[in-house]
C-alpha cells in the first residue's frame, strides 16, 4: 500500500541531516584509514570469532587479499561518504554502506561469550552502533533525499533529458 504523503520541511531536513551525518562518518573513517601509514584491516579480521571466522582469518593471512580488502574498505568508505554527503547515487551509497556495515557486524558481533582484544565502545548485546547505522541507512534507502536536496535531483533531470 503506497501512501501519497507530503513531507514537512522539518521531516526533509531531518532526513537530509541524517544522510549528511552518516556520510561524514563514512568519509572520515575512510580518510583516517587512508592517512594512517600501514593501516590494515587484518587485526579486525583476525579478531573474528563468529560466522565465517575461518574465511576472515584466511583473508587476513593472504597478503594479496588483504591489499584488495584494505583498498576496497578505504575507498568504499570514502565514496559512500561522498555520495551521501552530496546526495549523489544515494540509494546505491546506502546499499553499499549497509553491505559494508553488515560485514563489519558479522566479523565481530556483540554477542554473549565473544570477547575481542580490540576495544569497543560500551558494553553492547546484539545491538551496537553498526546495527543502528545500518538501520539508519535503510531509512535513507527508502526516502529519496538525494532527489529532494542533492545531486540525484540533477542526475535525474539529466537522465530524463537524455531519454527525451
Amino acid at each position: 500500500m503506497a501512501l501519497d504523503t507530503k513531507y514537512t520541511n522539518w521531516q526533509v531536513a531531518g532526513l537530509v541531516a541524517l544522510r549528511v551525518l552518516i556520510g561524514w562518518h563514512f568519509l572520515y573513517e575512510g580518510i583516517a584509514k587512508l592517512m594512517k601509514p600501514g593501516w590494515t584491516a587484518a587485526g579486525y579480521l583476525l579478531q573474528s570469532k563468529w560466522l565465517f571466522s575461518g574465511l576472515f582469518h584466511a583473508m587476513a593471512a593472504n597478503e594479496a587479499v588483504m591489499d584488495a580488502v584494505n583498498f576496497l574498505n578505504i575507498w568504499g568508505l570514502i565514496f559512500i561518504g561522498l555520495g551521501l554527503i552530496v546526495g549523489a547515487f544515494t540509494r546505491a551509497a546506502s546499499l553499499a554502506g549497509m553491505a559494508l556495515i553488515l560485514l563489519y557486524y558479522v566479523c565481530n558481533p556483540p554477542l554473549v561469550g565473544l570477547y575481542y582484544t580490540i576495544p569497543s565502545e560500551g558494553n553492547y548485546l546484539i545491538v551496537n552502533k553498526n546495527i543502528v547505522e545500518l538501520a539508519a541507512l535503510f531509512v535513507l534507502f527508502l526516502f529519496p533525499t538525494g532527489k529532494i536536496l542533492g545531486m540525484d535531483r540533477l542526475i535525474s533531470r539529466l537522465l530524463n533529458r537524455i531519454r527525451s
